[in-house]
């Protein structure tokens, strides 16, 4: 019989697939990321917005389309809700502390870092897979890409800030 933690890790994973959210372009987007797992064929479209208003930048709204495994489509749609509203610190320690967890080989996190990640705790077991694991992070990296392509940007100025000759 399957241990009822792992029933539940798998169950949060087909909610997550089923539910997808974040799944839909974004427009206006900061920064976009197209990636591709090669080995199985999932590939994303991630668009993230930042919000620059309270100071820090924020992940203000993550959109993303994609095909894929079950594991590639519930990551994007946990990834979605735990970065949205985050600043941009934190993202890079999430998305960090989720490479730990995939690297992990299926072992837990102390506790505390598994808080942090919330529903991405249920992908500890993804972790024992190896061909799995590039799935699971595939969304992750395009979030990576999409922030840095999102943070070093040249601003678009706006019909009312140019300057006229």
């Amino acid at each position: 019989m399957a241990d009822p933690l792992q029933q539940m890790y798998q169950q949060v994973i087909l909610d997550h697939a089923r539910a997808k959210h974040g799944a839909g372009q974004i427009d206006p987007f900061d920064g976009e990321s197209f990636q591709v797992n090669p080995t199985c064929g999932d590939q994303v479209t991630l668009r993230v917005r930042i919000d620059h208003s309270a100071g820090a930048p924020r992940v203000a709204e993550v959109g993303w389309q994609g095909e894929g495994c079950s594991i590639s489509q519930a990551s994007l749609s946990v990834l979605t809700d735990l970065v949205t509203g985050k600043d941009i610190p934190t993202v890079d320690h999430l998305n960090e502390t989720f490479r730990e967890l995939m690297h992990g080989r299926g072992k837990e996190l102390e506790p505390a870092k598994s808080d942090e990640l919330e529903d991405a705790t249920a992908f500890v077991g993804v972790a024992q897979f190896p061909a799995r694991i590039k799935c699971a992070l595939l969304g992750w990296m395009a979030l990576r890409d999409a922030l840095a392509h999102a943070l070093t940007a040249e601003p678009t100025p706006d019909a009312t800030t140019k300057e006229t000759a």
